[in-house]
């Protein structure tokens, strides 16, 4: 099967433009413009990596790093609002292909703590082993073991147990929805989940279409492997209840994917929203928690869940 590399728009840019050149410029140009992607990359990567001022956000909130596993991947930052108890907990699950990404990208949490912390949330940003130390199905139990740590301290950091509310993106969605159609994998119930443009609701359905190598990586070649890790496959009516946010400008149409699962659970009599956005895939993560629609919107599924 051919696969096609995951460009996104500056490789895009970089194919149309090389197309267009003479011949002779084609050199040229492919250095240049390879040397703008590496500049946009370092760019984004500082970005990420900037580090966030806490008590800008929230005045006299504090932060801890708790383990639950033996790889230096498997810890979660907690952010605690000051006074915090009986709160609402949020746990963010980073996106990054299954193999790159961190609890502390600025693209993934600045937005979510300026809103829910002042909110009096509890907020949980999630790490877990990536590739090829784990693959998807690795992954996913390595987040379920941080829920199941999560549940069990909450209570330590003012948080309420039994009022948790799961949320991941990209790669993150696909973990978090996964546990969600499956929550035997956690052991223990929680409000609900918050999925963030994830486009591996059904696996078989990716790997059986053209994809990028990164897929084959996370999920392998065996097709009773492929059932395992998919949301789609997994889901029963013991599921969770979920919110699908899907990006409506991605060529690959995540929002079919979230439309032919919540057709799933509808035939069940189980109601999965699907809210479809106009921004790109990283503006979908990276604006939650800004003031507008898309977070209301959001916001009015978590209290649902939570009442």
């Amino acid at each position: 099967m051919t696969k096609t590399p995951a460009f996104g728009l500056v490789g895009l840019a970089l194919v149309a433009a090389l197309a267009a050149a003479p011949a002779g410029e084609a050199g040229p140009l492919r250095d240049r413009m390879r040397e703008r992607m590496a500049q946009r990359l370092q760019d984004r990567k500082a970005e990420e990596a900037r580090p966030l001022d806490l008590q800008a956000i929230a005045p006299g909130a504090r932060k801890l790093e708790v383990r639950y596993g033996a790889s230096a991947k498997q810890a979660i930052d907690v952010y605690v609002p000051p006074g915090a108890q009986g709160a609402p907990v949020l746990v963010m699950v980073h996106g990054g292909a299954w193999k790159i990404g961190d609890k502390a990208n600025s693209g993934s949490i600045e937005n979510k703590l300026k809103h829910w912390l002042p909110k009096g949330y509890v907020f949980v940003s999630v790490n877990y082993r990536l590739l090829p130390e784990a693959m998807a199905e690795g992954q996913a139990q390595d987040v379920a073991a941080a829920m199941r740590l999560v549940q069990a301290r909450a209570g330590e950091w003012g948080g309420d147990p039994k009022r948790i509310v799961l949320m991941g993106h990209s790669a993150g969605a696909h973990l978090a929805a996964l546990l969600s159609a499956r929550p035997d994998m956690v052991g223990r119930p929680w409000a609900g989940t918050v999925v963030l443009d994830s486009a591996a609701m059904k696996v078989s359905t990716v790997m059986e279409r053209r994809h990028p190598a990164f897929y084959d990586e996370a999920f392998g070649a065996d097709p009773a492997g492929w059932a395992r890790v998919s949301p789609m496959d997994q889901w029963t009516r013991s599921a969770m209840p979920m919110l699908l946010v899907c990006s409506s400008q991605r060529p690959d149409k995540p929002c079919d994917e979230a439309r032919a699962f919540a057709d799933l659970t509808a035939r069940s009599g189980v109601t999965t929203p699907v809210l479809p956005q106009a921004l790109s895939h990283a503006d979908i993560n990276r604006t939650l928690g800004l003031p507008g629609a898309y977070t209301q919107a959001v916001d009015a599924f978590i209290g649902d869940v939570l009442k």
